[in-house]
């Protein structure tokens, strides 16, 4: 009996001692590549193309080049099924630039890139100007191409478009919902490292451009190149691929800029601008102002920040007709905006050939700060162009209007506004190039 006792005790005690082990944690489901396990079906009805790319524009946007019997222009405006990647053209969105180099990082080190269709055809997307397709790249030494849609998923980089809606739709809901359970990038409710947290509003000069009401009296925060200073305010612009158009601002920094500040606003250098945007009831003109730097916190969200170094002004070639008649449609994913070219264009670099300077006004009130300045009425093309200098000057001498009267010249110079009419605003005489 007491042997019996001792061996049931025992048991209990084995018994006890197990269930005061912790459980063996079950290992974590390894991760599907589900980008390398799809294959390219060269035999299906889908209609497919090699290309090369053209433009890069964003995460889930690329410009390739192709025949012309499949784009009339030889560029095909490519919108990737499935993906819908944060934005970078527009307002900046949290990964949009981590996006955006994922995408240019696979595609520029690619042997190989076959777009392809979701069917038979070829199809539009509801702006009518870009293509849906799926991009497959065959990276160097592969064998096999990858389908970068489904990458994009799987490494959380994007957000659901349709996503089971297409011929993959399986497979790219597995993609997503992976990454969604890794908690990666998007899906991660970490801060993106790329991404400024500022009390601003982040977005392209493109958005600021073609939305200027919407944001009047708003902080914004853009990076473009500066081109021009003059008058306590310096011209800023940044090239936008989805429209291969240049878009600009004219940034006021006043007189109460400290040294250190004016340093990041040189001629040439990449900036992150940081004011809030205004209409200039003076000028007639939209600027930003108010700008900050703080040198005890230079990477302060709400500081002007120089981003690189060693960049020159556009001077986008223009034609006369175009500057004065000239109409641009803007396509955003809603809808279609059309812009005068000189009003999209304004604070913008631009080169202008071939101008006769028809008249010139010159500013003879000594006590004016713009003593000197000149107005050529100039004609191109059968219609008049309004170039305003600054005072120009040469070997200390004051350049006086009749240099330029009834001469063909070319000039450089940047896109601005006054009394009703758009001019192009030089700065310097090396700037204006006589045909003699």
């Amino acid at each position: 009996m007491k042997t019996i006792k001792q061996f049931l005790s025992l048991i209990l005690c084995l018994l006890l001692a197990l269930s005061a082990v912790p459980a063996m944690a079950e290992a974590p489901a390894e991760s599907i590549d589900y980008a390398g396990q799809l294959r390219l079906n060269m035999a299906s009805e889908t209609v497919k193309a090699e290309v090369t790319v053209k433009t890069f524009v964003d995460g889930d946007t690329t410009h390739f080049n192709v025949s012309t019997d499949i784009a009339e222009t030889g560029v095909l405006k490519a919108r990737y099924l499935a993906v819908n990647t944060p934005e970078t053209t527009g307002k900046i969105e949290e990964y949009g630039k981590k996006a955006a180099a994922f995408t240019r990082e696979k595609l520029s080190s690619a042997t190989s890139i076959i777009v392809e269709s979701d069917n038979g055809q070829w199809n539009l997307d509801s702006t009518g100007g870009r293509y849906l397709v799926w991009v497959w790249y065959k990276p160097e030494g592969a064998s096999d191409y990858r389908c970068l849609n489904l990458e994009l998923l799987q490494n959380g980089l994007c957000i659901a478009n349709s996503t089971a809606n297409n011929r993959y739709g399986s497979t790219c809901m597995a993609a997503l919902n992976q990454a969604k359970t890794e908690k990666l990038n998007v899906y991660s409710g970490q801060k993106d490292p790329d991404f400024y947290y500022g009390s601003a509003v982040e977005m392209t000069l493109k958005e600021l451009r073609t939305n200027l009401e919407t944001y009047n009296g708003v902080k914004v925060a853009f990076n473009g190149i500066v081109t021009m200073n003059s008058n306590q305010a310096v011209y800023v612009e940044d090239y936008d691929a989805e429209t291969g158009l240049y878009f600009g601002m004219s940034v006021y920094y006043g007189y109460g800029m400290s040294g250190a500040g004016l340093d990041i606003l040189q001629v040439g250098n990449e900036v992150r601008i940081v004011g809030t945007l205004q209409y200039y009831e003076a000028g007639g003109t939209w600027q930003v102002s108010g700008l900050t730097y703080r040198m005890m916190k230079p990477k302060d969200p709400g500081n002007i920040q120089k981003l690189s170094d060693g960049h020159s002004a556009a001077y986008a070639l223009t034609q006369a007709d175009t500057f004065v008649n000239g109409k641009v449609a803007i396509q955003t994913e809603d809808a279609s905006m059309t812009f005068d070219y000189a009003a999209l264009a304004m604070a913008t670099s631009v080169e202008m050939k071939g101008l006769t300077v028809r008249d010139v006004y010159t500013t003879l009130n000594e006590d004016s700060s713009s003593f000197g300045a000149m107005t050529m009425t100039c004609e191109a093309e059968g219609v008049t162009v309004l170039v305003r200098t600054e005072p120009l000057f040469e070997n200390g001498a004051l350049i006086t209007k009749e240099r330029y009267i009834g001469k063909t010249i070319d000039v450089k110079g940047v896109v601005d506004f006054y009394d009703g009419a758009y001019q192009v605003k030089v700065l310097t005489p090396e700037n204006i190039t006589i045909h003699e």
